[in-house]
């Protein structure tokens, strides 16, 4: 089993993502690991968010190790999910990513069965860094 790294998350995203959670009609296993996930987090103030850290809608630089293949990932609420590098929070790896830091590493469920390591390299872009977002 591994660890899990430490994760940060502001007030408002737990809000939101608890008020999420409790209108799912069915409870995935990823929305039980995102439920567990928000329970561990660190939870601060918007104002108080470091700019290396994933929040909802940030845009991200990851990299899976072992191929060397780059990931650029944006992380979203569920309907705002596309085949345009939008990940789903509710997504594995979307819920994975949440509250992660640069040079912090994760495990990805890939299909078949299979467990990528990705690194997250940059936050290239975060909400609450760029000051767009809502109290």
């Amino acid at each position: 089993m591994t660890t899990q790294p430490p994760i940060i998350i502001t007030r408002t995203d737990l809000q939101r993502l608890e008020a999420m959670l409790e209108r799912l009609e069915t409870f995935s296993a990823t929305a039980e690991a995102l439920e567990q996930e928000l329970t561990r987090a660190q939870v601060v103030a918007l104002s108080e968010i470091p700019a290396g850290v994933v929040t909802m809608n940030s845009r991200v630089h990851c990299r899976e190790e072992a191929s060397g293949k780059d990931y650029h990932l944006t992380l979203v609420f569920p309907e705002e999910a596309g085949g345009d590098g939008t990940v789903s929070v509710l997504a594995p790896v979307g819920c994975a990513l949440l509250g992660l830091s640069v040079g912090q590493h994760i495990d990805w469920p890939a299909p078949g069965g299979k467990t990528l390591k990705l690194t997250l390299l940059a936050v290239e872009y975060q909400p609450e860094a760029a000051g767009a977002y809502q109290r």
